[in-house]
């Protein structure tokens, strides 16, 4: 039972978790959007910012022939698939790309941790800047479960009461956090409401992430807007 239980609430690249549910299910939505935006269209390119490569291929999205995927990280990594590549930078300067340089930019739970507001507004008006669409996904700042520490209303927490349940208790993901990580994982996650996004992503539409009828976090995309006329053909792997 204490196995399960970890299990559930571990991170949420584990795909049995509560987390990893949730992402399964969101990438199916973000599939389907995908493939009628781009019906037709023979080469696509995505940014990826702050991706992995193992995000992609455990997804089995791989398209070699259609798709080409650029992954931005603070450093770069080594990559295995003919159609990903790496490059290192921050999410806050895409200066490296030109306007509209990418068909879509795509980003996964990685906007609320740039420790303040001024870093994720620069980085949602880069996404709007180089990508011709965007997908963006953050958890929602009300839900009542803080999503990093799996803690209900951790979020709320005076930073000295929450260095100190995670250092010296096992109540965030039955485990006791190094006070180094701890203390820059806590300065480092800033979660953004509902509000905020919109004033980010303005012209987007939006998919709500629902748990028993609450809004557990939003995607703001432009996907499945704007599509051209005129285009025959499923967009599917070979």
């Amino acid at each position: 039972m204490k196995k399960k239980i970890k299990t559930l609430f571990a991170p949420s690249d584990e795909p049995r978790s509560i987390g990893g549910r949730f992402r399964l299910r969101r990438f199916r939505f973000f599939e389907e959007k995908f493939l009628e935006t781009f019906m037709g269209q023979e080469k696509i390119k995505i940014l990826d910012v702050g991706g992995t490569e193992n995000f992609w291929t455990n997804h089995n999205f791989l398209l070699p022939d259609r798709v080409s995927i650029t992954l931005l990280n603070l450093e770069k990594e080594k990559t295995r698939q003919e159609n990903i590549c790496s490059l290192s930078g921050t999410a806050t300067d895409l200066s490296q790309f030109a306007d509209k340089s990418f068909d879509l930019v795509f980003s996964n739970s990685v906007i609320e941790h740039l420790h303040n507001y001024e870093n994720q507004k620069k980085m949602a008006e880069e996404i709007r800047r180089v990508g011709k669409k965007y997908f963006v996904q953050t958890p929602n700042k009300y839900f009542f479960l803080e999503p990093h520490y799996a803690l209900p209303l951790f979020q709320f927490f005076p930073s000295s009461l929450a260095f100190l349940i995670l250092t010296k208790t096992k109540l965030s993901r039955m485990q006791k956090w190094d006070p180094d990580f701890a203390r820059a994982y806590l300065q480092e996650i800033r979660l953004l409401s509902y509000g905020e996004m919109k004033t980010f992503f303005p012209d987007s539409d939006i998919y709500f992430e629902k748990f028993f009828g609450l809004n557990k976090s939003f995607v703001f995309h432009t996907l499945g807007a704007n599509k051209k006329p005129g285009l025959a053909g499923p967009f599917v792997s070979n």
